[in-house]
């Protein structure tokens, strides 16, 4: 009778074992929620199995696959922390490919616009008084092409003490909305996300690195994580990337 209950638990829990191998975990970086969330939602009315999501900074989580976290894919928004994982063997580095570009913008609440100029001859410093927040610079990719654009256009000595650096993009998007830092810096697909702020300023492509969106598998990655990959290449799930305004990538 102890054989036939042990054999009954294992027969019981058999198709969740199964389902949960079958799952794919996708790490992506946040501001990727949107839109691979309703790619997500089509991939499983397509009959697959439901994708586990977790988005937060391309840095975080890279720590996390790093040490050991359960993903099948990583999609970061810079190339520095996909070169991370693949320096530490910890991504298949034959699936990695470059899928998507993005723009980097100023934002202030909504109806809080001043006159801006995105040239080295303005004084953005003098243009407002408060913070700036941008994902924490060197550390969260929105942060760190932040910091290079600033440099590029001779603002960062006047503006790096007032940068308040956060834990994601959309965390600094969040600030902005609130009125907690009267300016930000975002990717244009944050900004258009919401109604609570405004765009009043672009950097230009050539103040920063080409702002890429690599993918790649994990090692050790589920049987659906390459099926989930190669669904993120298909036209229709590059149709939701487009509709939220990511560009394809800059090679």
């Amino acid at each position: 009778m102890r054989f036939l209950r042990h054999a009954l638990f294992c027969l019981l829990l058999l198709p969740v074992t199964l389902h949960a191998e079958d799952a794919v975990r996708v790490y992506a970086a946040a501001s990727l929620t949107n839109a691979v969330g309703d790619i997500a939602t089509a991939w499983q009315k397509d009959g697959h199995p439901k994708a586990t999501l977790v988005f937060a900074a391309s840095s975080a989580l890279a720590k996390q696959i790093e040490n050991g976290a359960p993903a099948d894919v990583f999609a970061s928004a810079d190339r520095k922390w996909m070169d991370y994982l693949a320096q530490r063997k910890k991504i298949d580095a034959a699936t990695r490919v470059e899928l998507l570009g993005n723009e980097l913008v100023l934002i202030v609440p909504k109806g809080k616009a001043f006159p801006l100029t995105v040239d080295k001859g303005f004084d953005l410093a003098g243009a407002y008084k408060g913070k700036l927040c941008t994902g924490e610079p060197d550390v969260v990719p929105v942060g760190t092409y932040a910091k290079q654009a600033l440099t590029a256009l001779g603002w960062w000595g006047a503006m790096s003490p007032r940068i308040v650096g956060t834990d994601d993009v959309r965390t600094a998007l969040a600030f902005v909305e609130r009125g907690e830092c009267p300016l930000g810096i975002v990717y244009a697909t944050d900004a258009a996300i919401s109604d609570k702020v405004e765009v009043v300023g672009r950097f230009p492509a050539r103040s920063h690195e080409p702002i890429v969106y690599p993918f790649a598998l994990v090692g050790g990655a589920g049987s659906q994580a390459g099926a989930f990959l190669e669904y993120l290449k298909s036209d229709a799930a590059q149709a939701i990337f487009r509709r939220y305004g990511f560009t394809p990538a800059t090679r």
